[in-house]
């Protein structure tokens, strides 16, 4: 009779500390889990920043160039006047 007190005080043992390391464990990666999740958010926040930083740098190329072309044009004018007027 003794013995089956003692197996069932050391089951009854064995299962509360499987129980409390269980519910450590879940704590411990249930944290770990929101301070990646926490960190994952800021990751994507920044490279979202950076894709519209770089959508606003795509946008204005194309008028960067057009405005250059105008200018190499309108510099290629001045010279040949001014070859013009060194010929007269």
């Amino acid at each position: 009779m003794i013995e089956i007190i003692v197996a069932l005080v050391t089951g009854g043992c064995s299962v509360i500390g499987v129980i409390i390391s269980n519910m450590l464990s879940n704590r411990r990666t249930e944290q770990q889990i929101r301070v990646s999740q926490a960190v994952t958010e800021t990751k994507i926040e920044e490279l979202t920043r950076e894709v519209r930083e770089h959508n606003n740098f795509a946008r204005r190329v194309p008028v960067l160039e057009e405005q250059m072309k105008v200018a190499n044009h309108r510099i290629a004018d001045l010279e040949n006047s001014v070859d013009d007027i060194r010929r007269e």
